[in-house]
C-alpha cells in the first residue's frame, strides 16, 4: 500500500464523517475503555469500600449518654 492509497483513504474518510465527528472518536474511545477498565474493576472497588465505611464506623467513639452541650458546661463553670 503505498503513501498515495493511504491519502486518498483519509480523504474519504473526511468526507464520509465530516472533521466535527473525527475530532470527538478519540474522546469517545478513550472514555469507552475507561469505562471498560472501571466496569472489570468494579466489583472489587465496591467491596472495598464497603470494608472501609465498615472500619471507619467501627472506629467512631459512640455519642456522649450525659447530653450536654458547651455552653451548659460554660455556664456551670461560671457560677
Amino acid at each position: 500500500m503505498s503513501i498515495w492509497h493511504l491519502i486518498i483513504l483519509l480523504i474519504v474518510v473526511v468526507v464520509i464523517f465530516g472533521t466535527g465527528k473525527l475530532r470527538n472518536v478519540g474522546s469517545d474511545l478513550g472514555g469507552a475503555i475507561r469505562d471498560f477498565k472501571k466496569g472489570l474493576n468494579g466489583d472489587e472497588d465496591e467491596e472495598a469500600k464497603r470494608k472501609q465505611e465498615a472500619e471507619r464506623l467501627q472506629a467512631d467513639p459512640p455519642p456522649s449518654p450525659t447530653g450536654t452541650t458547651q455552653s451548659q458546661r460554660d455556664s456551670s463553670d461560671a457560677k
